[in-house]
């Protein structure tokens, strides 16, 4: 399944190949400040892949608190956080926000609240690798 998604105003897009075909999609209402207060929602598929194209770099703003072992992409012009990224062992991992879908039944959609509360760093990237999206292009300037 090919599925489409981005910023509102098209300046951070993506296109997420979900591999193999889901039945349901999940949805995790991560509860840690910054998603509460973004109301963010993310998914990932690990044998999936991701292309993010960012049209202006200098549009974007990234963030990173906590451990400091993940950047939320901000898109500057409309406030959107469509992905986020983790680069563990010189590999960029992501998970994207099912907020940004665009044309997904939201039928699809399983949603489930997820608290990371008191993980360490060691254990928080060793579920990264395992569950975010470990396929990952990033193009800025749409090259």
């Amino acid at each position: 399944m090919l599925i489409s998604g981005g910023c509102h105003c098209g300046n951070i897009s993506f296109e997420l190949v979900w591999e193999p075909e889901p039945t349901g999609i999940p949805a995790r209402t991560c509860t840690c400040s910054f998603c509460i207060k973004h109301g963010d929602v993310w998914t990932s598929c690990p044998t999936g892949s991701l292309r993010v194209n960012v049209r202006d770099p200098s549009l974007v703003s990234k963030y990173a608190f906590g451990t400091k072992t993940a950047q939320f992409h901000i898109c500057a012009r409309c406030g959107i956080v469509p992905v986020v990224t983790s680069r563990i062992e010189n590999r960029l991992y992501a998970v994207v926000s099912v907020n940004a879908f665009e044309g997904v039944e939201s039928s699809l959609l399983r949603r489930a609240s997820a608290t990371f509360d008191g993980e360490s760093e060691e254990v928080r990237l060793a579920r990264r690798t395992r569950n975010w999206i470990a396929n990952v292009e990033y193009v800025e300037n749409g090259a």
